[in-house]
């Protein structure tokens, strides 16, 4: 890879996004964003417009565009591979949103495009980043917890479905519900904090009971609505094994009926200790006995990145400063466990993976 010295993106996608994504990216000194491709042409004007930018109408033509070195894809999930692979082979690095793919398939042809390019890919991981979480990453790398066994990720939501009638409600389009929009999320920053990608099995269900019946909105998104079917999960659930003896339970809700409005975190399980990541939280015994059992609120440590921000992670490391935090094996790991939770859902067996 040729090293840049600055970074210009092209936007695929002007959506909710991709307006946080830009004001993120305008704070790297060595970033900025060129140029915006939508097919939806009052919300490409409307950023173009914010941030001084020219449009594409054409996806073709933002990829020619040699003003653009680096593309960021955020567009309905359907899209999201074949076009980070077409921007691979028209010689864009890529950083990708949330989720890799409809299935480990397309995402490996993904991967394939990047080998065999000159170019960067990176799947925007965003809960890595956060100061806590790097904290408890730190600590379990240095074996503050002893030997990790089992860990809980969870985000559950009371009502927070994205605004009903779009895209995000519709399988064809999105490719599944709650477990691909934050699912996907504490999945990953759970398998990055305890080291876990190398699954075995996986069991998991998924339901469909507040979007269908056009309850639990959360009003999340620009797009505009439509009479498209709500047929994704709005609850999901699985248990997930791997070849080091780890194991992982995992819950996503959009929409359910609970105490809190919100809910998510990340619970490890040690020999020595447990943490969480959301607040980073430690807990251990005192001193031989449990009458002094340690509820330790301040998790010091040193930041690795701290920038704390997935899109500075990817500038930094197309500048030559910083390595990818997420790697390909790591983001093909996630997706087949997303496919397996499908499979598994649909048999009512385990899946086990060879």
């Amino acid at each position: 890879m040729k090293t840049l010295s600055e970074v210009r993106f092209g936007f695929v996608g002007a959506g909710q996004i991709a307006h946080n994504a830009a004001g993120t990216i305008g704070r790297h000194e060595n970033a900025s964003v060129v140029a915006i491709h939508d097919t939806h042409e009052q919300r490409l004007n409307d950023l173009c417009d914010k941030l001084g930018t020219r449009p594409h109408l054409k996806i073709e033509d933002l990829y020619a565009d040699d003003g653009v070195d680096a593309v960021y894809i955020a567009t309905p999930n359907k899209f999201h591979a074949p076009l980070a692979k077409q921007a691979l082979e028209a010689g864009k690095h890529v950083i990708l949103e949330k989720p890799f793919a409809m299935n480990f398939g397309e995402a490996e042809q993904v991967i394939a495009a990047a080998k065999s390019s000159d170019c960067v890919f990176s799947l925007g991981m965003n809960q890595r980043f956060n100061p806590d979480s790097q904290k408890i990453k730190a600590l379990v790398m240095r074996g503050g917890l002893g030997e990790v066994y089992h860990a809980k990720a969870y985000w559950r939501r009371r009502s927070g479905i994205p605004k009903l009638g779009t895209w995000f409600g519709n399988r064809e389009l999105a490719g599944g519900g709650c477990l691909y929009d934050i699912g996907v999320h504490m999945l990953d920053l759970c398998l990055y904090l305890i080291d876990a990608f190398d699954p075995v099995s996986v069991s998991g269900v998924t339901y469909t009971k507040f979007g269908n019946r056009g309850l639990g909105e959360g009003g999340w998104g620009m797009s505009e609505r439509s009479d498209i079917q709500f047929d994704v999960d709005d609850f999901a659930s699985a248990l997930i094994k791997f070849s080091s003896g780890k194991t992982v339970t995992l819950d996503a809700t959009w929409a359910c009926h609970q105490q809190s409005g919100n809910m998510d975190n990340v619970e490890i399980f040690g020999t020595d200790a447990g943490a969480t990541a959301r607040p980073a939280k430690i807990f251990k015994a005192g001193a031989g006995d449990n009458e002094n059992y340690q509820i330790i609120d301040e998790v010091g440590g040193e930041l690795l990145m701290p920038h704390a921000d997935r899109f500075h992670n990817f500038i930094n490391h197309l500048l030559g400063k910083e390595e990818l935090c997420v790697t390909y094996d790591q983001a093909l790991a996630v997706q087949k466990i997303l496919d397996g939770i499908a499979e598994s859902n649909l048999t009512g067996r385990e899946v086990r993976f060879d």
